[in-house]
Formats: structure tokens, C-alpha cells, sequence
């Protein structure tokens, strides 16, 4: 196996995680194998007890894994499924050498940094190449910036594994930024120079230099990059802000060769150059559609952009597979409660409400259920939004009034919604939640059933602790709620629908955890599909 490590300096948020991600694409258009992993410095876990206003979305894998987002970004531009073993975070590193402490496997010791917990990290990596024989490249992100204290541990361990397995199988690439001082009319290369050199203090020394900039790179800067920071001058890579979207990256990385510079390096330079067509027939799609649709998502942490950014993923997706730029209108779920569901979401061509925690909003989201119903708009709710559009319904449609979920109303006359029985008595909050790929039955003849092309059985992730109750199922489906879909095991409630409505479906999973660019999943295609016939009828 190869071995990509990618790591960012002089600020965060440079798009260390796209980078990989691009290269990941371009590899695989080149007939390689790749596989990708995150290592995160903080001292969670996971990141399933973040905020959203900590971390954006919590991303969550087959094997049940919550994880950092750029898992999201890792398997939507590449074909790897990722598992556990792809996110590793200090406090997964800590925790386990700690228990090996605990259970007398250091042979009384004294445990150290190193190498007791560089040896954990690396065990990860060694653990990884032996888990996927076929994979021909690893490529794996380290998270913060290079400097920090707390991912000092992390740079270490890849010095002495690059030493371990034969610097011949590396490639290190180090992603900068390269700041425009408009006052100056200047682009400045010395946080580049600078940032190099710290990684070269901590015994790396970069192959790749890949700079953030705003502007392109003239060869001026280029040479003095590689100069100062003892690289080839081909191996100085622009990453240039892209104009329409990020799946625009790979196509602009490759403008450089990046993928080339690589497949050298490591010695795969047999390998084709990328069959990149299908990739940018999506892109043109996504940049010059032929319709348009406008889609309302109604949430609580709607002003953060990472907090959702698997559903705006995913109905790009959709929307490019039936050509057709969505248009993304957020809104507040909270506004909604103050001003009304008309006042606030207006004239739209259809109604997203996402997952969440907690009662902030909720009446707002119902609202917003009952606005999309009644006025015959396409509907999709996704985890706590299937749950939004049954309490809605039982309590507007069955007259079960004030009907709730036991999450917002422990005491609710009506809990139409509620804790699951297994998770009665967790007192943990991380990793405790019905997590991961699960398989469900399909019911023939449902609207579901047809969006899936007739399946059967279908196997969806899940993040959630609370569900229909079981009880009032035959009250609400009476009352003309079809369930289209149950959990194969125990029978949970995971599609609901109106049949009598253009596009009314609830799932109680989350399928934009498996959308890709190609790819679109059939929920939101479906849900693309109903907006843009609401907007032709318009």
C-alpha cells in the first residue's frame, strides 16, 4: 500500500479535507484503489456530542460510527465506504492506551508519549493497510493546523511510520494558504515559507505544496515557494477559489497535475491519465441547468452551513441528475413560530425539514409540515422531521390535539412519538443512539417502493433515539398516514407518506448520508422531481 498524508497550515478552514478529497477522485479516475481517513486532534471521542455550532454536522457511517464531516466529503467523491477505523480523534488514541495501562499490557512501563501513544496512532494505520489488502493508496487527513499542540503527537507518529514503512510508499502534502494583501496588490508567500518550515522543524518535509489562494499562482511565487521551502517548482500546486461548487475542485487541482505529481512520487506512474467525463458532465449540470426549482429548509441551526451539509449535498445531487439547480432558501424554524408558515416560507416548490435535537423550534417545524401538507407542496422530512410531519397529522387530520413527542412533552397526552424501548435507562449520551446501516422492509405499491425501483428490502443509517409509537399506528393509518416502510428486525416505523399528496414522505433514517454526485439518492431525487413538476405547474 501507498500512503498519502495531508496536512494544513497557518489557519483552518482551508479545505485540507476537499483537497483530499479531490485527490482521492482523481486517483480513482486514474483505475487505483483508494481508501481515505481522518486523524482529529481534539479530545472527544467522536464528535456525536459536538454542537453543530462546534462542529457542523455530525456525518455517520454503515458500521455506525459519528464522525467528522469530511467523511461526508471522502465518500461522496470517492467509492469507499468508510467505517470506524477511518476517523481516529486523541481521545480514541488516549482512551486506548490508557485501558492497555489499566490491564498491565505495558509490562509495567512507564507509559510516555512516545512511544506508547505514537505507537497507538500508528497501530491504526497498520491496522487499516491490513483490513483492505486491495486498497493501492491510503490517504489520510490530519486534522487542526500544523503547530498546534495538541497535533504535535499526530505529525510524529507519521515521521516515524514514513521512516517504518519506506519514504518511497509516502507522499506528504502539505496544504497553506496563500494570502492576497489587497492594499499591497500582493500575493505573500511568507506564511507559506513559514508554515513549511515549522513542519520541517518536526522532522517532515513536504512533497507537495498545495496553496489556497484567491488569485492563480504566477511562476514568480511558485519559485520562491519551492525555493524557501525545498520543493520542485512542479510540485508547487495552486487550489484556487472555485466559482460554482465544490465538486469543481478535483477539475481544479488536476489543472496542475496534481495526480500526476503523486502517481510519480509514489511510483504508480503506470497508471492512465483520469477519465474525468462523467465527473464534469455532473459539474456542467450543476453550473448551467436548464430548470430551476426554490426548496425551503426549515431547521434550528440553519445560519451555520456545515450544520446540514450532507441534505445541500444531496440535493445537488438530485437536482443535477434531473437538470435543475436548486435554489436553497433557509429558514429559521423559530421565525416561522413568530410570523407564520406563509409569511415566512411563502410561495416555495418544496419543503425540507432536516434532524435535530431538542424542542428550540419544533412548533415552527410543524408549522411548516402543515403549511407543505395542506397546500399540496412537496414534502421530505428526515429523522426529526419524518417525526415532525406525524405529530402533525395526528394532530391536525386524527384531532388528537396537543399530541407530542416525549423528547419536547414528557408528559404529552398523546406521545405519538417516543423513546425507543432499548434506550430506557442510557444515562451515556456518546455513541448510545440507534446508530448505522439497518435493513427495512419496503411495502409494495407505496410511493416509496416505486422511488426505490420495486425493491423489497433497503439498508439505510440511522441517528436517532425516539420513533412512532407503536400504538398509535393503526389510529394514524386509519386516518389515510401510510406506512411504507418498517425496520426488519423490530418492526420501528422508517417511511410514512400521504398517497393523496404529490410528494408527502417522512423517513425516519437519513439518506443523505448516501447520496453522491452520480449517484443521487432515490428519496431526493423523488423529492427534486415532485418540486420541479410544482414548479412547472406554477
Amino acid at each position: 500500500m501507498k500512503y498519502i498524508f495531508v496536512t494544513g497550515g497557518v489557519v483552518s478552514s482551508l479545505g485540507k479535507g476537499l483537497a483530499a478529497a479531490s485527490i482521492g477522485t482523481l486517483l480513482e479516475h486514474r483505475g487505483l484503489s483508494t481508501l481515505m481517513q481522518k486523524f482529529d486532534p481534539y479530545l472527544n471521542v467522536d464528535p456525536g456530542t459536538m454542537s453543530p455550532y462546534q462542529h457542523g454536522e455530525v456525518y455517520v457511517l454503515d458500521d455506525g460510527a459519528e464522525t467528522d464531516l469530511d467523511l461526508g466529503h471522502y465518500e461522496r467523491f470517492t467509492s469507499g465506504v468508510l467505517s470506524r477505523m477511518n476517523n481516529l480523534t486523541s481521545g480514541q488514541v488516549f482512551d486506548a492506551v490508557i485501558k492497555k495501562e489499566r490491564r498491565g499490557e505495558y509490562l509495567g512501563k512507564t507509559v510516555q508519549f512516545i512511544p506508547h501513544v505514537t505507537d497507538e496512532i500508528k497501530s491504526r494505520m497498520h491496522q487499516v493497510t491490513l483490513d483492505n489488502p486491495k486498497t493501492d493508496v491510503l490517504i489520510t487527513e490530519i486534522g487542526g493546523t500544523v503547530g498546534d499542540m495538541e497535533g504535535l503527537l499526530f505529525i510524529e507518529a507519521l515521521r516515524q511510520f514514513a521512516l517504518e514503512v519506506g519514504k518511497e510508499n509516502v507522499c506528504f502534502i502539505h496544504v497553506t494558504l496563500l494570502p492576497y494583501i489587497k492594499a499591497a496588490g500582493e500575493v505573500k508567500t511568507k506564511p507559506t515559507q513559514q508554515s513549511v518550515a515549522k513542519l520541517r522543524e518536526l522532522g517532515i518535509q513536504p512533497d507537495i505544496i498545495i496553496c489556497r489562494t484567491e488569485a492563480d499562482l504566477d511562476e514568480d511565487n511558485r519559485k520562491k515557494i519551492a525555493m524557501f521551502c525545498n520543493v520542485e517548482r512542479k510540485n508547487v500546486v495552486a487550489f484556487r477559489d472555485v466559482a460554482h461548487t465544490i465538486y469543481e475542485c478535483p477539475l481544479d487541482l488536476r489543472r496542475d497535475k496534481i495526480d500526476r505529481l503523486v502517481v510519480d512520487r509514489l511510483g504508480l506512474g503506470h497508471t492512465p491519465s483520469p477519465a474525468l467525463e462523467a465527473w464534469e458532465s455532473f459539474v456542467q449540470r450543476v453550473i448551467h441547468p436548464k430548470h430551476k426549482v426554490s426548496i425551503a429548509v426549515a431547521g434550528k441551526y440553519i445560519e451555520l452551513q456545515d450544520a446540514y451539509k450532507s441534505i445541500y449535498e444531496s440535493l445537488i445531487h438530485a437536482g443535477a441528475h434531473h437538470d435543475t439547480k436548486v435554489h436553497i432558501i433557509r429558514v429559521e424554524a423559530e421565525a416561522i413560530e413568530d410570523h407564520g408558515a406563509r409569511s415566512v416560507i411563502g410561495e416555495v416548490d418544496g419543503i425540507l425539514v432536516p434532524g435535530g435535537f431538542g424542542d428550540r423550534g419544533t412548533e415552527g417545524k410543524i408549522r411548516a409540515a402543515q403549511y407543505a401538507r395542506e397546500n399540496k407542496i412537496p414534502y421530505f422530512g428526515i429523522c426529526l422531521g419524518m417525526q415532525i410531519a406525524t405529530i402533525e397529522y395526528a394532530r391536525n387530520v386524527c384531532g388528537l390535539k396537543k399530541a407530542n413527542s416525549t423528547e419536547f412533552d414528557k408528559s404529552t397526552k398523546y406521545p405519538v412519538i417516543c423513546l425507543q424501548e432499548e434506550q430506557k435507562g442510557v444515562e451515556d449520551m456518546g455513541a448510545t443512539m440507534r446508530l448505522g446501516s439497518s435493513e427495512s422492509i419496503l411495502f409494495a405499491g407505496t410511493k416509496a417502493a416505486d422511488l426505490y425501483n420495486n425493491a423489497d428490502r433497503i439498508h439505510e443509517r440511522h441517528r436517532h433515539r425516539y420513533e412512532l409509537n407503536s400504538d398509535y399506528q393503526e389510529r394514524l393509518q386509519e386516518a389515510g398516514l401510510v406506512i411504507s416502510s418498517v425496520s426488519a428486525e423490530a418492526g420501528l416505523v422508517e417511511i410514512i407518506e400521504l398517497p393523496e399528496h404529490p410528494f408527502y414522505i417522512g423517513a425516519q433514517f437519513h439518506p443523505e448520508f448516501q447520496s453522491k454526485p452520480n449517484h443521487p439518492h432515490p428519496l431526493f431525487s423523488g423529492f427534486v422531481a415532485a418540486a420541479l413538476t410544482h414548479s412547472q405547474a406554477r
